[in-house]
């Protein structure tokens, strides 16, 4: 099947930081692609295949276009969603850019390059995850934490600002880790979007 050239299609997942949403699409405007052509999804976990903006950018690519996202832990953070997404897009004659590289799948050094790069995406999920948990068990068995407390401690809200900043916990396992009700952890974030935003 013969492809022609196409057009760039930007796509990254910002965190909920205004900073960090401007500096991804910065970047993505620095690498060709133009304003109209990009999609990001904000406040969306890599581990969490449903987004709206990766289905919409996944929507918009044709053959011969580029997806172009600025790093692969952007656009995935696990291993089988990198290759489903990578496999999609090689069947479709669609061309992968994470940052300057393209990804050629049908060359086997860049998808052994790719499959290295999916791992250690999912390595460093499941790493953060593993000293969260290792922390807090410690922590609790110190006695700084006694069972489900109604209300977290500032020291505490700001360690849970800090992970959720960081887009590797679900809201429900950020209500786990600290042992709070998934309610305790939206008063939480809103208080601090509400500081933030009155600062």
């Amino acid at each position: 099947m013969a492809v022609t050239s196409g057009i760039l299609i930007g796509y990254a997942r910002c965190s909920t930081d205004k900073q960090d949403l401007e500096a991804n699409r910065q970047i993505l405007l620095e690498l060709g692609v133009a304003a109209e052509h990009i999609y990001l999804d904000k406040a969306y976990s890599g581990t969490n295949r449903n987004r709206p903006g990766l289905d919409q950018a996944l929507a918009a690519v044709r053959a011969g276009d580029t997806l172009v996202t600025p790093k692969l832990d952007r656009l995935a953070r696990s291993v089988p969603d990198a290759r489903e997404i990578g496999d999609s897009l090689a069947a479709r004659h669609v061309r992968l850019q994470l940052g300057t590289m393209i990804y050629d799948p049908t060359d086997p050094m860049g998808k052994m390059f790719f499959n290295i790069l999916a791992t250690f995406a999912e390595f460093e999920v499941d790493l953060l995850r593993m000293r969260t948990r290792e922390g807090m068990a410690i922590a609790r068995a110190k006695g700084k934490l006694k069972g489900r407390a109604p209300k977290l401690s500032p020291a505490r809200q700001a360690h849970l600002l800090k992970l959720h900043a960081a887009e590797e916990h679900t809201i429900a396992e950020l209500a786990e880790l600290f042992e709070v009700s998934r309610p305790t952890v939206y008063r939480v974030l809103e208080r601090h979007r509400t500081s933030t935003a009155s600062a």
